[in-house]
């Protein structure tokens, strides 16, 4: 998989002769290789992929026809090659990653490659954010996985087990159905702990009646998957079963709402107005849902302030919680690729609230 082309249209609507790319995720959309330094150098007619002695082997086996690769060395540095190949192509007006490169660097390739460089991260944003078919499929594989680690971890949960050990289960159950990695580092908390939405898991024991929030992702081809389920082990307070179904209500709100073209302020709008009503608006504090990707959080983001309008093909969280400081906390999430007349879901695990078996 490689943007070329599509990089090169939005190169001649802006009038830019080049893109300098030098994020690991960018380079990887842009040429489907995945490498940790170098560059890539998309011309109007030519592009190139600039790598070490480390990663010149398979750039060579990987590299489509649409590609030239080059090795760089002490001899022939970086960004001597870039400057070669600008000078080569005739480039003048050449955008770089502003959002990406330190001060420092930007200032550093505008002295090495004689021009000044033109802000245009965003190019590659508004790219990422509409996901081609190719890329939902590995999302969707990714998500797959995570969910075969639950279906796992849920038959082994139980009184007495750590926060960690949850976490650890997961991790390998991920890695023994395929992940090539962790989208994010998971979190596992359980009892007063599920009232922080971004808590470390630790060794804190579970203990019947205990509500358990799990939220973990895993990697395929670069893709990353998101999800969050809540469980309860043993029993659950009525209070607890409450809480959990306005926000499995807003969830599905949201959801209903979510469709391309419209703010993403919108959709989150949808569910908050569910957890408003029932009296819990002070107790939801973050976004309904962000944008995901080859990162884990992209943009645009479905959250209050998102006023950008949400591009067919996003894959868009959907993840509203409530979280009452010191007793417990609820959150339930899925991800969604946004169309015209609505979404579809990847998820596909059940949201129910489970009691499993103390």
């Amino acid at each position: 998989m490689n943007k070329i082309a599509e990089i090169r249209e939005k190169l001649a609507a802006a009038g830019l002769d080049g893109l300098l790319i030098t994020d690991e995720k960018n380079q990887r959309y842009a040429v489907g290789f995945p490498f940790t330094d170098g560059a890539v150098l998309v011309g109007r007619e030519k592009a190139w992929l600039i790598t070490d002695s480390r990663y010149i082997e398979a750039a060579e086996k990987t590299a489509g026809a649409a590609l030239t690769v080059q090795l760089y060395d002490r001899q022939l540095p970086l960004k001597e090659l870039l400057r070669r190949d600008i000078k080569e192509a005739g480039m003048e007006r050449l955008a770089a990653e502003d959002g990406k490169l330190s001060h420092r660097e930007y200032l550093e390739y505008e002295k090495a490659l004689g021009l000044k460089l033109e802000p245009c991260g965003s190019l590659l944003q508004e790219l990422r954010a509409s996901k081609s078919e190719e890329e939902l499929r590995y999302m969707q594989q990714a998500q797959d996985i995570a969910e075969l680690a639950l279906e796992d971890v849920l038959h082994v949960i139980k009184p007495g087990m750590t926060e960690q050990q949850v976490m650890a289960e997961l991790v390998y159950s991920m890695l023994r159905h395929g992940s090539q990695g962790n989208s994010f580092d998971p979190i596992v908390v359980t009892g007063e702990k599920t009232s922080m939405p971004h808590g470390v898991p630790g060794d804190k024991v579970i203990r019947a009646g205990d509500f358990v929030t799990m939220d973990f992702g895993c990697i395929k081809e670069g893709y990353c998957s998101d999800m969050t389920r809540t469980v309860a082990v043993g029993h659950a307070t009525e209070e607890m079963k409450t809480v959990y179904d306005i926000v499995l209500k807003a969830q599905l709100a949201g959801i209903a709402a979510a469709r391309a073209g419209i703010p993403g302020r919108d959709i989150d709008a949808a569910a908050r107005q569910v957890i408003s009503d029932a009296g819990y608006g002070a107790y939801f504090g973050h976004g309904f849902g962000h944008s995901l990707g080859l990162n884990i959080h992209e943009s645009p983001s479905a959250n209050p302030s998102g006023l950008a309008l949400m591009p067919e093909g996003a894959v868009c969280s959907a993840e509203p919680g409530i979280y009452l400081p010191g007793r417990f906390g609820v959150r339930i999430e899925d991800v969604m690729v946004l169309k015209k007349d609505g979404c579809r879901l990847l998820t596909k695990a059940k949201k129910e609230l489970i009691i499993l078996p103390a």
